[in-house]
Order: C-alpha cells, then structure tokens, then sequence
C-alpha cells in the first residue's frame, strides 16, 4: 500500500467532546484533511512543538523522551499511522540506532509530538485517507463524506472559529508590553494554551 504525506494544519478546540482537541492532518499535494480527537495534554505538547518562542521552563513528557533518546543516539526516522479501527487511529514510530531500525506502536498524539520535536516526517496510508479524509472545499455534488463528519469539520477545522475569536478577542485590549509581561507569567504557571494565544495576539501587531 502507498503511503501519504502529511503535514499538521493546526489545532482546534473540539466544539463537540467537552475537553477534546481536534488536530488537523492536511495530505501534501492534495486538499483532504485527516482530523484526529486528541486529549488536552497531548494538544498542548504539540502546540509547543510547533509555536518554537515558548519554552517550558521544565521539559514535558515529550521533551523528556527527546532527551533521553538523544543521549543514548536513538533517532525517529518517521510516523506512520497505520490502521484505522472503530474511529480510533493507531501508529507506529520508526526508529533507528546503531543502523538498526525498529517499530514501536504508540497512540498518533504521541506520535506527532514527537514527531515534530525529532523533525521526522508523518505518513498514513492512502486507504486510510480515502476511509477518513475530508475534503474542505468538496463541491455540493460530491458526497464523500456523511453530514455529520462534515458538521464536525466546519466546527474543528476552520481557522476563525468562534471559539478562537472569542479567546483572543479579549487580548486586543491589552498594549504589547502587557502583553510580553502576561506570556511571560503564562509560560512559567505552564499555561501553554494561554501562552499560545498570547503570543499569536503579539505577533499579529508585530508583523
């Protein structure tokens, strides 16, 4: 089977699971989406992989395994998600030392976390992106997807979602130095999801 690249579009708060995220997949040279339900504590270590300003001030449970496989020399080559079951996404990170390659099953956000700190790239299987993918902008004639995945999509996948207007709305009161003063508090309380919206607040006047 043929495997797809993919890259991360973004992460959204899940307007249907109470305490859920919704990370976005987006096939390379191609418009389907993969959306993945991850839990809050992996949607936070992946917003940190991916927004570099913010450091923790102590390594998470992902930096924690970077560190220790950089010291003793292990690399992870790449992320395959592999298998499809019952709405839950399974993965496998391929790894190597010593020139010897090995296969590891983990859950697919803790894949990419990794993923991303290792700068390795992540791949599916094109059965399993034709099974879930979602195309955004699918004409009306197109029924590739059931109603109801396509009114989680709207809701997950679109970047100005309500929810992200209303989280970031009441930063723009705030003067820049107020702004750098609470991203700072943020970072070191560990509020990440805070720091983040923070910091996008902060780079949208300093374009």
């Amino acid at each position: 089977m043929s495997l797809v690249r993919l890259n991360i579009k973004g992460i959204s708060y899940s307007q249907t699971q109470n305490g859920a995220y919704a990370l976005i997949l987006s096939e390379v040279d191609g418009e389907r989406k993969l959306p993945i339900v991850i839990g809050a504590f992996e949607a936070q270590s992946i917003a940190i992989a991916l927004e570099k300003e913010i450091k923790p001030p102590r390594p998470l449970t992902h930096d924690l395994f970077k560190n220790f496989a950089d010291r003793f020399e292990i690399q992870v080559k790449q992320v395959i998600i592999h298998k499809l079951v019952d709405g839950v996404f399974f993965s496998s990170i391929i790894c190597e030392r010593d020139k010897i390659e090995e296969i590891i099953d983990a859950r697919t956000s803790d894949a990419i976390a990794l993923a991303l700190r290792f700068n390795a790239p992540i791949f599916t299987y094109k059965n399993i992106l034709e099974k879930a993918g979602i195309f955004l902008k699918a004409s009306p004639k197109k029924k590739e997807t059931p109603e109801n995945e396509q009114a989680i999509l709207e809701q997950l996948m679109t970047d100005d979602t309500e929810s992200t207007k209303k989280s970031t709305k009441s930063y723009k009161t705030y003067s820049l130095k107020e702004l750098h003063d609470m991203l700072d508090k943020a970072v070191d309380n560990e509020d990440y999801e805070k720091a983040a919206l923070i910091r996008d607040e902060i780079s949208k006047r300093e374009k």
